[in-house]
C-alpha cells in the first residue's frame, strides 16, 4: 500500500492557491479542468517531494474546487489536520502572517505552530530538525481560536 493524497475541497480557488503555494510553499505538480463535470483538481506537493510527487504521483494533497457555488461545513473535529516539516518555523509563521494569515497556535517553543487554510484546514509546522531557540515575538503570543 502506498499514501497518495489527501483531497481537500475549496471555495474560492484563487484564495486557496495563494495560501498553500504563495505563503505556505507548496508546489502545484498538474491540474485537471472538467468543463463537462464543472470542477478542477489541483494536485500541489511540498518542496522536496516534488520530484517524486511527478514521478509517482504521491505525496501530494489534491485541491478540489467545484465551479459552482456550494456551501461546505466547517471540518469535522474527526478529521484533525495537515502538516509540515519546514525548515525555519519562524519564517514560515512570518510569511504567513504578513501574508494574512492568523497563526492560531504560535510557534512559542520553536518547533510547533498551526494556521488555518481560507477553508478552515488546520495546518500543523513542524520545524525541522532540533527546536529553535525560544524568540519574540512569537514566544510571547497568545493562541487565537482553536485548531
Amino acid at each position: 500500500m502506498n499514501y497518495l493524497h489527501t483531497m481537500v475541497r475549496v471555495s474560492d480557488l484563487d484564495a486557496s492557491l495563494h495560501f498553500y503555494c504563495d505563503l505556505l510553499g507548496l508546489i502545484e505538480i498538474s491540474r485537471y479542468d472538467s468543463e463537462k463535470g464543472r470542477f478542477s483538481l489541483i494536485f500541489l506537493a511540498a518542496p522536496g517531494d516534488e520530484a517524486q510527487a511527478r514521478d509517482t504521483r504521491a505525496p501530494m494533497i489534491e485541491l478540489t474546487h467545484n465551479w459552482d457555488p456550494e456551501e461546505y461545513p466547517k471540518p469535522t473535529r474527526s478529521f484533525g489536520h495537515l502538516a509540515y516539516r519546514v525548515d525555519n518555523i519562524y519564517e514560515s509563521c512570518q510569511r504567513l502572517q504578513d501574508g494574512g494569515v492568523t497563526i492560531l497556535r504560535p510557534p512559542r517553543d520553536g518547533h510547533m505552530a498551526f494556521v488555518r487554510s481560507p477553508d478552515g484546514i488546520s495546518i500543523e509546522l513542524l520545524q525541522a530538525g532540533e527546536s529553535l531557540d525560544p524568540a519574540e515575538p512569537w514566544a510571547s503570543m497568545e493562541n487565537t481560536g482553536d485548531w
